[in-house]
C-alpha cells in the first residue's frame, strides 16, 4: 500500500473528525513531521479533497470569488508626496487584485472559496495561483491566457500609508467571454453565494447577475472604481449586496453632492434598481447601510493605526461576504465584521493582513452604540 497514500486518508479522517485540528496535533498522531503534514494537506487542497484553511470539507459548497488578480506594487513616499517630479520612495511587492485580496481574506478566515480569475502565462501568473492553493483557495476556475501578461497595480502611498494615486493594468482580465465562462459553468453555477468585482467585462456581470436572479443564489458585487461603475447593468434585480464607495455611488446615481442627505438617497435609488442592499464605505466617516426594509443607517468608524491602507477595502469587503454567508439577514453584523478586518489590515503592511486566522470569526464583532448613527 502507498504509504503516502494512507496518510492522506488518515489525515482527512481526521479532519473529518475535527476541521480545527492542528498540523501539530495530526502529526503526533500519525507519527510524522509537522512538514510532511503540512505537504499531504497541500496536496488534499489540490485534489479538491479539502476546501479552505479550517480544512473545509468539499460537502460545504464554496464562496465563488471572480474578479481580477494581480501584482501589487506600493510605493510609499519617504517624504512629502510631490506631483510631476521625482519621490523618493521604498517600494514593495505583493499579490493583490480584489477579487483575490476579498479570496484570500476569507481562505484566511477558514472559509471555503474558489477563484475564478485570469491571468497570464508568465511567471507572475504561476506564483500567483501557486500563492492561493497554498492559502486554501480552489484555483479551478481560473483563467491563464496564453501570451498575456498578469495584471498589476501600482499604488503611490503618502508617508502616513494613504494612497495619492493608483494605477493599474487589468488587460488580461478583459479576455473573459461568455465562452470561457459557460465552458466552467459546473465550477460555479453550484455555488450559493458569489462575489464578482468590476473588473470583469460588462457581459460576464450581467451574466452572475441573470444566473443570481433565477437561481436564487447570493451575488455580492463589489466595485472597483469610478469609471468601471458603467459595468454594471442598469436593472439590479440579481444583486443581493452591492459594496462601494461614495466616489462609485455618486458616479451610478449621477448625484454629484456627497452630502450624507444626497447619499441617502443615492442609497434609495439604488434599492429602486433593485439590489437587495447597499453598503457604501466613507473613508475614515464609517459606513451607510441599507437593506430592504429601506432604512439607510450609519456606522462610524472605529479607530485604527494606519500603517498601510492598501488592501483596506477588499477586507471591508470580505468581511462583510464572511458575515453575510454566517447570516445571511444580519447585515449590520456583517458591516462590523468587514470594519474590524479594515482595521486588521491597514495596521499591516500586507494587502492582506498575515496574522488573519479562523479565530477571527469566532471573536464578537460589536461596536459601542455610541457609533451608529441615523
Amino acid at each position: 500500500m502507498d504509504v503516502s497514500a494512507s496518510s492522506k486518508d488518515r489525515i482527512l479522517e481526521l479532519i473529518q473528525g475535527n476541521p480545527f485540528i492542528s498540523q501539530q496535533e495530526l502529526g503526533e498522531r500519525l507519527g510524522i513531521t509537522r512538514s510532511a503534514v503540512a505537504s499531504h494537506i497541500a496536496q488534499l487542497i489540490r485534489d479538491h479533497r479539502l476546501l479552505g484553511r479550517a480544512y473545509v470539507l468539499p460537502t460545504t459548497e464554496p464562496i465563488l470569488v471572480a474578479g481580477g488578480a494581480n501584482l501589487d506594487r506600493a510605493a510609499k513616499c519617504i517624504g512629502p508626496a510631490r506631483m510631476a517630479t521625482s519621490n523618493p520612495v521604498a517600494i514593495r511587492e505583493s499579490f493583490g487584485g480584489v477579487a483575490r485580496n476579498v479570496a484570500e481574506n476569507l481562505a484566511r478566515m477558514g472559509l471555503p472559496v474558489r477563484l475564478m480569475t485570469a491571468v497570464g502565462d508568465d511567471a507572475s501568473g504561476a506564483a500567483l495561483l501557486k500563492h492561493a492553493r497554498e492559502a486554501g483557495i480552489d484555483t479551478g476556475p481560473s483563467l491563464i491566457v496564453g501570451g498575456g501578461a498578469t495584471g498589476t497595480y501600482t499604488a503611490m502611498l503618502d508617508p502616513g500609508g494613504e494612497m495619492v494615486i493608483g494605477m493599474s493594468d487589468m488587460a488580461v482580465t478583459e479576455t473573459w467571454t461568455l465562452e470561457a465562462i459557460n465552458s466552467r459553468r459546473k465550477l460555479w453555477a453550484s455555488t450559493r453565494m458569489r462575489v464578482v468585482d468590476l473588473n470583469l467585462p460588462k457581459e460576464l456581470i450581467a451574466e452572475f447577475i441573470e444566473d443570481s436572479r433565477r437561481s436564487g443564489a447570493s451575488l455580492v458585487i463589489v466595485a472597483v472604481s469610478e469609471p468601471k461603475m458603467n459595468r454594471l447593468p442598469k436593472s439590479l434585480q440579481g444583486v443581493s449586496t452591492l459594496i462601494l464607495n461614495a466616489g462609485e455611488l455618486a458616479v451610478w446615481t449621477g448625484r454629484k453632492s456627497k452630502s450624507l442627505a444626497s447619499m441617502q438617497a443615492a442609497c434609495s435609488q439604488v434599492l429602486d434598481q433593485g439590489a437587495g442592499s447597499i453598503v457604501v464605505t466613507l473613508g475614515g466617516e464609517g459606513v451607510l447601510y441599507c437593506g430592504e426594509a429601506g432604512k439607510i443607517q450609519h456606522l462610524k468608524a472605529p479607530r485604527a493605526k494606519i500603517v498601510d491602507a492598501t488592501g483596506a477595502g477588499d477586507a471591508f469587503s470580505a468581511g462583510v461576504v464572511a458575515g453575510l454567508f454566517q447570516h445571511p439577514e444580519d447585515l449590520l453584523r456583517a458591516c462590523r465584521i468587514g470594519q474590524r478586518l479594515a482595521a486588521l489590515t491597514v495596521g499591516s503592511r500586507a494587502s492582506v493582513a498575515s496574522d488573519l486566522t479562523p479565530a477571527f470569526l469566532a471573536a464578537p464583532h460589536r461596536i459601542k452604540k455610541s457609533h451608529e448613527s441615523h
